[in-house]
């Protein structure tokens, strides 16, 4: 006997609420054993790296560094002059408004200068003068 697409999407409904209390009491577990190294180990937040000033936009993934282990002592931020990796050097600022708005040329265009041409200005009216 064929099941109707009603009695499958119905199996699928109940599978997905099964699906949700599976996942709930696994994470209960989970934050169960956080929760228990934390008061074992008298970690802090800022132990764990969630201590940060900077509030993320939502939805933007946040990178948490691991904690140093207790009694090991870490080099003091600055300690190496070199650069993160990944990151790239500034651009030159090549256009810019009276408004203190800059951009180098690369990438989009950003709205100021969107706005700005379409307000009758030229590439060139924005194009920064090289300091003499």
């Amino acid at each position: 006997m064929a099941k109707t697409l009603a009695q499958i999407q119905a199996q699928i409904d109940k599978l997905k609420v099964q699906r949700e209390a599976l996942l709930a009491k696994d994470m209960a577990g989970v934050v169960a054993k956080i929760k228990s190294a934390i008061a074992h180990y008298g970690l802090t937040a800022e132990d764990l790296g969630l201590g940060a000033k900077r509030v993320p936009t939502p939805g933007a993934r946040v990178a948490v560094q691991a904690p140093a282990a207790k009694g090991i002592v870490q080099k003091k931020a600055g300690a190496a002059a070199s650069k993160p990796a990944g990151k790239k050097p500034a651009g030159v600022i090549k256009f810019g408004d009276a408004a203190g708005n800059q951009w180098t040329g690369n990438g989009q265009r950003p709205g100021w200068f969107k706005a700005a041409l379409a307000a009758g200005k030229t590439a060139d009216d924005l194009r920064v003068k090289p300091a003499a």
